[in-house]
């Protein structure tokens, strides 16, 4: 009986698993073929699942043999080194939303709009100058860690909801970049691409740990990096060159009489007619790609698996570096794509902005270039799709689940909660990508959620040693009210507080920026008030793994 088990272990291992389940993949897509009638560009697919069967293979075969333990699964053993972390951290932030984002904003909204590179590159520079070594001088096993020292479990377990929304609406914008772009190059329609998309990072991420990850970011950068800027390279020609795109790009907004080709506004911006109570909005987000990018338990993830705390830092600023690089040629291509003459060359211009670079790479680029492009994409996809799911499933493992449900849980069992929540994490990200389409739109969210709610709480947790878990409280229920009171379109919330500075049905007031720092100053004031019937509580490490 034990022998036969063996033999089946031996026989269903992760590397036959993935080759069976390409298989049924290309099956599946020739009946899906057969029935509707689609063209499916055959040699792309084939191609690109391939690539996807290479990536699993390293991931779950290669660099899965390290992932022995749960602390190799959420941490890699605290043992990665600093170029390898450098790498896992640009690459994560550098996902499909990021790439696809940039070029749908700088093509549809202007270059001034495209906020979130260097809102992120920023954020990742300040987390690793303020909190990267904090973070690892503590050994916290997740982001939440700290808060739960401070503010207790319950607490941290209702706090853990806007971590896990901010990770399921990042994922669904990741989905929803890398399926308009299978379903424009590959001829698979939208819905087809986003759940054959999910399917495999589901997969892929429940085989492999945080190892997996950081293995297969190394390649997927570089993929990232070589095939981003082919595709620049190539496709700049057919616009006259980066002097002529750039010029004309620059008038081309200017004639729409919106002035949004600069980086920045203007420092009078209110005054500006062109402007006008925008300018207040655009701060708004900056500071909220700025800060609300550091309190992500994907970014803690790889913070808190470095070797040391120097590791932890460098990381961190150097991560920022790389990803303004990747930015660059999304940027470029987004000008390239405003400045095409669709009709002149047999197509319309794309429905959906969010499908700017698809149709870039499909119609102006080389077939083979195209090809190259989409692993880009898709490599860039993989590197950020499997490290949010597994950091919302190790936020719901290690700081729900152990804390409040099951606290003599066994690292084993830890891990299989870990593996099924991805799967339902992944399934949530994919009935959010399926519902909202704009990748930007999605993007924003993600950021919104953890800098009005979760930014002041991780702040005050670790930099104010009198926070207790009264004015934690306080300030969440100030953050939630100030902040959902401004409506959320994409969620389909109305405006609920009178706030000034509405434009045809949108609150240009900075309302999140209100709720940010309203929160911050609650959790002082009410920690400050209550001091004596709720003593703060040390800053220290639980549980360590």
């Amino acid at each position: 009986m034990s022998s036969r088990s063996n033999g089946n272990n031996r026989f269903f291992t992760p590397g036959k698993l993935g080759m069976i389940a390409l298989l049924l993949v290309i099956a599946c897509i020739a009946v899906y073929a057969s029935v509707t009638g689609k063209d499916i560009h055959w040699g792309a697919l084939i191609t690109m699942l391939i690539f996807y069967a290479l990536m699993y293979y390293i991931g779950a075969v290669t660099a899965g043999r390290k992932n022995d333990s749960l602390r190799d699964m959420m941490l890699a053993g605290r043992k990665i080194p600093l170029w390898i972390a450098m790498f896992t951290m640009a690459a994560t932030w550098v996902g499909g939303g990021y790439i696809n984002g940039t070029a749908e904003a700088t093509y549809a909204s202007g270059l001034v709009w495209a906020q979130a590179p260097w809102g992120y590159a920023l954020s990742l520079i300040i987390g690793g100058i303020f909190f990267a070594r904090k973070m690892r001088r503590y050994q916290f096993t997740t982001m939440l860690d700290p808060l739960e020292a401070r503010f207790g479990r319950k607490l941290t377990g209702l706090l853990f909801l806007p971590a896990l929304a901010a990770e399921i609406f990042w994922s669904g914008a990741i989905l929803t970049a890398l399926g308009t772009t299978f379903g424009t190059l590959l001829g698979l329609d939208f819905t087809t691409s986003i759940i054959l998309s999910a399917t495999i990072a589901i997969a892929y991420t429940v085989v492999g740990g945080l190892w997996s990850v950081a293995y297969t970011d190394v390649l997927q950068f570089c993929i990232i990096i070589i095939g981003l800027y082919l595709v620049f390279a190539f496709t700049i020609q057919d616009t006259g060159g980066i002097g002529i795109t750039w010029s004309q790009y620059t008038s081309g907004m200017e004639e729409m009489g919106r002035n949004y080709a600069n980086l920045f506004p203007p420092l009078d911006g209110w005054r500006d007619p062109d402007w006008g109570w925008y300018y207040w909005n655009w701060w708004d987000y900056a500071l909220l790609l700025i800060f609300g990018g550091i309190p992500w338990q994907v970014y803690f993830q790889r913070v808190l698996s470095a070797n040391s705390e120097r590791s932890a830092m460098w990381l961190s600023i150097l991560a920022g570096f790389w990803a303004l690089v990747a930015a660059l040629p999304a940027v470029m291509i987004g000008t390239i794509a405003f400045n095409v003459d669709w009709a002149a060359i047999g197509v319309g211009e794309p429905e959906n902005p969010a499908m700017i670079l698809p149709y870039v790479m499909r119609y102006l680029a080389p077939e083979w270039l195209a090809v190259l492009g989409l692993g880009a994409l898709a490599a860039a996809v993989m590197s950020s799709i499997d490290s949010s799911i597994l950091s919302a499933s190790s936020l719901a493992s290690w700081n729900v689940y152990r804390p409040l449900i099951n606290p003599q849980a066994t690292s084993e069992h830890l891990q299989k909660i870990i593996k099924r929540s991805i799967v339902l994490v992944g399934v949530a990200a994919t009935l959010i990508a399926l519902n909202v389409q704009s990748v930007y739109e999605l993007w924003f969210l993600c950021s919104d959620f953890v800098y009005c709610i979760l930014f002041p709480q991780l702040t005050m947790a670790l930099f104010c040693k009198g926070a207790n878990k009264y004015g934690s409280a306080a300030g969440l229920i100030v953050a939630f009210i100030l902040r959902f009171g401004g409506g959320e379109p994409v969620l389909g919330i109305p405006q609920l507080i009178p706030y000034p500075m509405v434009e045809d049905g949108v609150v240009l007031f900075p309302f999140r920026t209100l709720a940010m720092v309203s929160s911050l100053i609650t959790i002082y004031l009410v920690s400050k008030l209550t001091a004596k019937i709720c003593p703060p509580l040390p800053l220290k490490n639980l549980k360590k793994i």
